[in-house]
């Protein structure tokens, strides 16, 4: 089969690669009907994320149709259309009977380590693709949901709302600002709607995008490369500071920025990856009250988003701004990787 392979910081290409076997019971073989490039993709290309060896399949979202099952697999069937999670659970262990399917214990990749597909297993950015703990770590498509809006349920989605909204605390009434528009913040801007805020503030360097997140449900914009852009976001507020800031980049200079606007007892939430270290000033902060979480997406809440999704309540397409062949791979990264010359949001791949 053909297949992205990551072949050092800055190097990747569309090679041949033997096609995925069955190697546990509880596997399943998925021939990739969707797929689409992430953020980490590009963090991994950069070298942030060294756990990832030369020669990985890379890619960690997609939508396929099983084609073959393991002996285990008693509620799936060749032919079923599957979102796969970004996250692969065992569903035994004690993180994920908690729903902390992040740290899955399971011995795949590494225990410990729930996010292993273009990590430390090969991912799905390829023709075909193995599937361990299939039973759960897919959901089956519904009528109703195309595999496209099923490509942006496998991460940014339940990333955003997850580490974003619900590690973020946000509740009816708050003003939050999301520190980066890109999809994981655009995804954070989308679900931060469900629970009732008063305004919810775009941040990013970019002005089309900053434009755009209005669409995904931003009552207000800040271009950051304006002087005043603190100033700007604290006149949407009592002059306090916002009840949450969301970071969704992943370098040190945008963690500070939700640092500098977040109020007293506020929340801060770090979403973005990150590969360098991050100066945090807890001479300074530690008098102020604040929260900070961060973490890896569970997708536990991929079910409930689904749901969403099915009935209008999240419309994904506003994600996709372009589309391609799968084959047209490393033309859509360079896109996707130019996302302030060409606009681009999420891009989808179709076999």
């Amino acid at each position: 089969m053909k297949a992205l392979v990551f072949h050092g910081p800055g190097e990747k290409s569309w090679d041949d690669v033997p096609d995925p076997t069955i190697l546990h019971p509880t596997d399943v073989i998925v021939k990739m009907d969707t797929t689409t490039i992430c953020g980490t993709d590009l963090h991994i290309l950069k070298g942030d994320v060294p756990a990832v060896e030369q020669g990985r399949i890379l890619g960690h979202e997609g939508v396929g149709t099983i084609t073959e099952i393991g002996s285990a697999v008693t509620t799936l069937a060749v032919g079923d259309q599957v979102i796969l999670s970004c996250i692969s659970a065992c569903g035994k262990c004690d993180f994920c009977k908690h729903g902390v399917h992040s740290h899955c214990l399971g011995e795949e990749g590494a225990s410990g380590i729930g996010w292993i597909f273009g990590h430390l297993i090969d991912g799905t950015q390829a023709e075909y693709v193995r599937v361990p703990y299939a039973e759960t770590s897919v959901y089956k498509l519904p009528s109703g949901v195309t595999p496209e809006q099923g490509v942006v349920l496998s991460d940014i989605l339940p990333t955003g709302h997850e580490i974003g909204v619900r590690y973020g605390s946000v509740k009816p009434g708050d003003v939050v600002a999301v520190v980066g528009a890109g999809p994981v913040g655009l995804a954070t801007i989308a679900t931060s709607g469900l629970y009732g805020p008063s305004r919810v503030i775009a941040v990013d360097v970019d002005a089309n995008r900053v434009e755009q997140a209005k669409a995904f449900g931003a009552t207000d914009g800040v271009v950051s490369s304006d002087a005043d852009w603190k100033d700007q976001v604290l006149a949407m507020t009592d002059g306090l500071g916002v009840d949450v800031a969301i970071e969704a980049v992943g370098i040190p200079q945008t963690f500070q920025m939700c640092l500098d606007v977040v109020r007293p007892a506020g929340h801060v939430a770090n979403v973005g990856v990150h590969g360098a270290p991050v100066e945090f000033a807890l001479q300074d902060l530690w008098i102020s009250n604040i929260n900070v979480s961060m973490g890896l997406v569970n997708t536990d809440t991929l079910g409930v988003l689904l749901k969403l999704v099915a009935q209008r309540r999240i419309d994904p397409d506003l994600f996709i701004s372009h589309r391609f062949a799968l084959g047209d791979i490393i033309e859509a990264y360079d896109v996707f990787g130019r996302a302030a010359e060409t606009k681009a949001l999420k891009v989808v791949l179709q076999a």
